[in-house]
């Protein structure tokens, strides 16, 4: 028997190709191959090989990178023993078996699949991060990195793969390095390649116990800087491509003889119209820290309001992915100021 003659009798067309080059040993003995049979098979110069215990590559020769994330998710999301034996031994034809129960690529290998320029390719990579319950009886081994969490997040499919969100698997690749160029890098792509909300970063850092490391803390400031210029250039292409009137940009406010009111985004003085973005991210991404923010925020409009301004909230992930809409708010906002009494004489001074 070759690595080209079936394994058995039973049919494996329900598998995809990956699952027949790449299959775990509870998989192999489903489909009547005997752990004696894996032993010869994966002997040396054999026609099959261990890529990692309790997997087996059907073919001689190195893995490709696909290979190598099958057998990583094989490793670490195979069933105990006992609860092996309760699986039903062969699917019904046609549907997908992928036994990769509670585990996900996460880390760099994550982001390369969700198309990070930054990020190596997979056969570059020593290790591949798979993030799994914290609970799970396995140890780090060959090129897979486990991962454990208390929680796993919801996984995104990648051909065929399950993957951690980007701000999980953002964690989890930063936990791993030690430049503060390469950090930079991956934090300003996610943020600038719109894969995620830089407060979603940020939470995520923070959990992962990783804003004391002062070069995490550095690319995050750089994280935010960005994410703010970004989300003011959608500010500036909303103006621009929907019609609406020039406003004054970022701009403080201020009583005659009184107290600084705040700064603005933008503003239409003769229509007391304003625009506030909100791009909070509190860099220690604290709870009591982010409620202690939005009351700031929540203060500073209900002040305006009251002097007969009218605020219009906006979040960058709003302008992102519903430009046209959010403009419909703004012409409504400014339509209306028609039919409101004239709003109190504030200063305006460049902020």
């Amino acid at each position: 028997m070759n690595h080209n003659t079936p394994l058995s009798p039973r049919p494996l067309h329900h598998l995809a190709d990956v699952q027949r080059r790449v299959m775990s040993t509870a998989q192999l003995r489903a489909h009547g191959i005997t752990p004696a049979d894996v032993a010869a098979h994966c002997r040396p110069e054999g026609p099959w090989q261990q890529l990692l215990p309790g997997v087996c590559l059907l073919h001689p020769g190195p893995p490709t990178s696909e290979e190598r994330l099958h057998g990583a998710l094989l490793f670490a999301g195979r069933p105990p023993a006992k609860a092996a034996k309760t699986v039903p031994a062969q699917p019904s034809a046609g549907t997908p078996h992928a036994p990769y129960a509670d585990a996900l690529i996460t880390g760099l290998a994550a982001l390369t699949l969700h198309r990070f320029s930054s990020a190596p390719p997979l056969l570059s990579l020593d290790r591949i991060d798979v993030l799994v319950p914290r609970t799970r009886r396995l140890r780090s081994t060959g090129f897979v990195r486990l991962v454990r969490t208390p929680v796993l997040p919801t996984a995104v499919q990648i051909a065929g793969v399950p993957v951690a969100p980007v701000p999980r698997a953002l964690a989890d690749a930063v936990a791993g390095l030690s430049e503060a160029s390469a950090v930079r890098r991956l934090l300003t792509e996610a943020v600038r390649g719109g894969h995620c909300e830089p407060a979603a970063i940020v939470r995520e850092l923070n959990q992962a116990k990783l804003l004391t490391r002062p070069h995490v803390v550095d690319a995050v400031d750089s994280l935010l800087a960005e994410g703010r210029a970004i989300a003011e250039d959608w500010l500036y292409q909303m103006v621009a491509e929907h019609g609406l009137p020039d406003p004054l940009w970022n701009v403080d406010l201020r009583l005659p003889g009184g107290p600084h009111l705040g700064g603005v985004d933008a503003y239409w003085p003769d229509l007391a119209v304003a625009v506030e973005l909100d791009t909070r991210a509190p860099r220690q991404g604290l709870r009591q820290d982010d409620d202690a923010q939005w009351s700031a925020y929540a203060r500073k409009r209900e002040h305006l309001e009251r002097l007969g301004i009218t605020v219009v909230h906006l979040t960058p992930r709003k302008l992102r992915e519903s430009l046209e809409q959010q403009a419909t708010v703004m012409r409504t906002a400014l339509m209306a100021s028609a039919d409101r009494d004239p709003a109190a004489y504030v200063v305006v001074l460049p902020r």
